[in-house]
């Protein structure tokens, strides 16, 4: 209605404005005429008119069907939305009557298990009150308490025990006196003289001496980039310094330090000295060293006979060459430690050539490829049961620190040795005064803990035994204890090796006889 109100205004409008224009052109042409035109002009703006009004209706029709479809949208979310509250709403009331069962059901066990343990607890006291009986009883026969029976026979046992006990222990004792100690120090001494030593002392540096100062620059390279890619080939820090003709080398890893000293060599001596170069020259030297350490491991071997050997043995006991225990080198004393193992084993009977491969072995552990959270000896031992070693051989790698027990005697035979090896003038070097700090930092470390009565650092500072107090810490607090030492240590210290923490917590009861 609105539209059509609209458009008949407009006609009226537009018929006006042409009634003034046909009056105003009365005066130049004729009537008949002017009533022509006025007849075109009047169909001409109908013909106007009609079109926008088909327009405006279109428009009109197309909004009102936009909003009806607009309306349908909704009414079609608003059908989904209500069929998936429906939905929801179902599986509510279905899990309120789930839960409702359950409880129903947890409710009869809960009265069931109350049932059951009302039922125990009657049986339970008409147990009691029949062992009271027999053991009145008994009492009543035996004319003693059940204290009294049970004092007299520990009693009882106590001493026929001691007195067994003692006889034998002094025979054993007596006759160990005479012969033990004398036997072992002569086959310990016997060992050592028939045994030629070297002295080897290896540090974690590596001087490189060269011709002139002027090569310095050379193997520094434009802006250093030289000396860095020698540095991130071989891993090792090369310090360039005012010392002349010289070159440091530093790195803990003497195989490393190796390479880089043969590769800055082949480098010098061929005079091209760049990036490309001397990634060549590290891969190539590389490959020789693994030949060299493959090479020691076998030659190795043969010098002490050990035969049969898996290729992977022999190249960890070629890798002990690049290996060094505070200052000895490790191959050296693995091979002494196996002269001395095959010389005490013939000493004592023992199977010589068993002892000699163990002895050999017992430090693989030190030098594997991966660095896992494991003792040396404990991985040495996994070692070489990967590659087939004998349990014997396996076990006496791994029980050299006691780490494991021992199960033959070839065992005992290798931590002697490994100590004799080690412990020699010359062996093995350590500031005394950083050796005696590092005891007592064990110590201090350990009595800092309250209820810790007393801190002993024992096996060279392998084992850390603490004594606390019974009053002050029970048992499940002595595991926690001696966990969080070991954690401070681990964190705070430097040391070689492991070290152990043992926690002792006792009672003791004193008495005098006056």
């Amino acid at each position: 209605m609105t539209i059509t109100i609209i458009i008949s205004i407009v006609t009226l409008l537009v018929g006006g404005a042409v009634t003034a224009l046909i009056f105003a052109t009365l005066s130049k042409k004729s009537r008949k005429e002017k009533e022509t035109e006025i007849e075109l002009l009047k169909k001409n703006q109908l013909i106007e008119v009609k079109e926008k009004f088909i327009a405006l209706k279109a428009e009109h029709e197309q909004q009102v069907h936009e909003r009806n479809a607009k309306i349908q949208d909704r009414e079609v979310n608003l059908k989904q939305r209500e069929l998936q509250l429906n939905q929801r709403q179902g599986d509510l009331q279905r899990k309120q009557n789930e839960v409702e069962v359950l409880r129903e059901s947890c409710e009869q066990q809960l009265k069931s298990y109350e049932l059951q343990q009302t039922a125990i607890e009657v049986k339970r006291k008409e147990l009691d009150q029949l062992t009271h009986q027999a053991q009145s009883q008994l009492e009543q026969v035996s004319g003693m308490s059940v204290e009294q029976a049970k004092e007299k026979l520990v009693e009882a046992l106590k001493e026929e025990t001691k007195a067994n006990a003692m006889s034998y222990i002094n025979d054993i004792m007596e006759e160990a006196k005479m012969t033990a100690n004398n036997e072992a120090k002569k086959i310990i001494i016997k060992s050592i003289q028939r045994l030629a030593t070297e002295t080897a002392i290896e540090n974690s540096v590596t001087v490189f001496n060269i011709e002139s100062d002027e090569i310095k620059g050379r193997i520094i390279g434009r802006e250093g980039r030289n000396i860095r890619a020698l540095e991130a080939a071989t891993g090792v820090e090369i310090i360039v310094d005012d010392t002349p003709e010289a070159i440091v080398l530093s790195a803990f890893d003497p195989v490393r330090r190796e390479i880089a000293r043969l590769s800055i060599h082949q480098l010098v001596a061929d005079g091209r000295i760049h990036p490309a170069r001397i990634e060549e020259v590290v891969n190539k030297v590389t490959k020789q060293v693994e030949d060299e350490i493959i090479e020691a491991g076998k030659r190795t071997a043969i010098d002490l006979g050990v035969h049969g050997l898996h290729p992977e043995l022999i190249r960890l006991v070629g890798k002990m060459k690049y290996r060094s225990s505070y200052g000895q080198n490790l191959l050296q004393h693995a091979r002494e430690t196996a002269n001395l193992c095959a010389i005490m084993a013939t000493e004592l009977g023992l199977n010589p050539k068993k002892a000699k491969r163990a002895g050999l072995l017992h430090d693989i552990g030190k030098v594997p490829d991966d660095e896992p959270e494991l003792p040396h000896a404990i991985l040495g031992m996994r070692l070489a049961e990967r590659y087939k070693e004998k349990p014997d051989i396996c076990n006496a790698i791994g029980a050299h620190h006691e780490e494991i027990e021992m199960e033959t005697l070839i065992a005992p035979i290798v931590q002697v040795c490994d100590a004799i090896s080690g412990a020699r003038p010359g062996a093995r070097r350590e500031i005394v005064e950083a050796y005696l700090k590092r005891l007592h930092d064990l110590e201090n470390l350990a009595l800092s803990y309250p209820g810790v009565v007393k801190t002993y650092a024992i096996q060279a500072g392998r084992e850390l035994r603490v004594i606390v107090g019974a009053d002050k810490i029970d048992d499940k607090e002595t595991e926690l204890l001696s966990f969080d030492i070991a954690k401070k240590i681990q964190d705070e210290m430097t040391y070689p090796g492991q070290v152990k923490i043992t926690v002792i917590r006792e009672t003791r009861s004193v008495s005098y006889a006056k």
